[in-house]
C-alpha cells in the first residue's frame, strides 16, 4: 500500500487542536508506542533502555490522562507487545496490529488516532530507521505536530538509530526525552501527579 490508499489515508487523518509553541499539552498528547514486541528486544541497540523509557512514558501517560495506542507488527510472527510493557497499559488499550511499516498505513490506526482528538503525537518505539521513521514522515506530511522521544526509540544497529532520528529532526519532527514529555505534562511541582512522575524519572535509564 502506498500512491493512492496512503495518500486516501493522509487526507483523512485530521486532528484537530491548539497548536503548542514546541511544548506538550496534555489535554492535546497522545502517546504512541510503535511495535515495542518481545522477540525484538534481545536484538536492539540498548533495548533495556528502550523498555524502561517506554514503560515511564507509559505510566506517566495514565497518571495525566493522556491516551495511549499501541501497534505489532506482524504480532503471529513477531510476537506481541513486550510483557513489561503490556502488562501497565490502560485497561480499554488494544494494541493495533499492522503490516504496513508505517502506522499511517493502517487504517484501524488512522482511526484511532483521529478519534483521541489531539493534535501532540509523541512517538516511542521501534524500529528507528523502519516503521518509526515512516511513521514520524507520514505523520508530518499529515501536517501533525509529532515529537519523538529520542531516549524511547532505537534499532538494532546504532548507526540506523543515529541517522534516523537526524532524519526525522530535519523533517520537522520535535526531539524530546522521557524527563522532558513528563515534565511538559505536568508543568509545575503543583500539579497533583508530580511526586509520583518525579518518582518516575529520579533513576537513570539503563543502557
Amino acid at each position: 500500500m502506498r500512491d493512492e490508499d496512503l495518500d486516501q489515508e493522509l487526507q483523512d487523518l485530521e486532528l484537530e487542536g491548539t497548536m503548542s509553541t514546541g511544548l506538550l499539552d496534555r489535554n492535546e498528547s497522545v502517546l504512541v508506542v510503535i511495535d515495542v514486541q518481545e522477540r525484538y528486544i534481545p536484538h536492539l541497540y540498548e533495548g533495556a533502555r528502550v523498555v524502561e523509557a517506554t514503560r515511564r512514558l507509559i505510566e506517566g501517560a495514565k497518571l495525566v490522562g493522556v491516551p495511549v495506542l499501541v501497534t505489532e507488527q506482524y504480532p503471529e510472527g513477531l510476537g506481541h507487545t513486550t510483557p513489561a510493557l503490556r502488562e501497565i497499559l490502560p485497561a480499554a488499550t488494544k494494541p493495533i496490529a499492522k503490516r504496513t511499516m508505517s502506522c499511517v498505513g493502517e487504517p484501524d490506526f488512522v482511526e484511532a488516532l483521529r478519534a483521541t482528538e489531539r493534535a501532540q503525537v509523541v512517538i516511542a518505539g521501534i524500529e528507528a530507521q523502519a516503521c518509526v521513521n515512516q511513521t514520524v514522515h507520514d505523520l508530518l506530511s499529515a501536517d501533525c505536530e509529532t515529537h519523538i522521544v529520542i531516549d524511547a526509540m532505537s534499532s538494532r544497529f546504532r548507526r540506523d538509530y543515529d541517522v534516523a532520528v537526524e532524519r526525522q529532526i530535519r523533517a520537522g519532527a520535535i526531539p524530546t526525552t522521557v524527563e522532558a514529555v513528563l515534565l511538559e505534562w505536568v508543568r509545575t511541582a503543583d500539579a497533583p501527579e508530580f511526586q509520583k512522575i518525579r518518582a518516575l524519572i529520579r533513576d537513570p535509564l539503563p543502557a
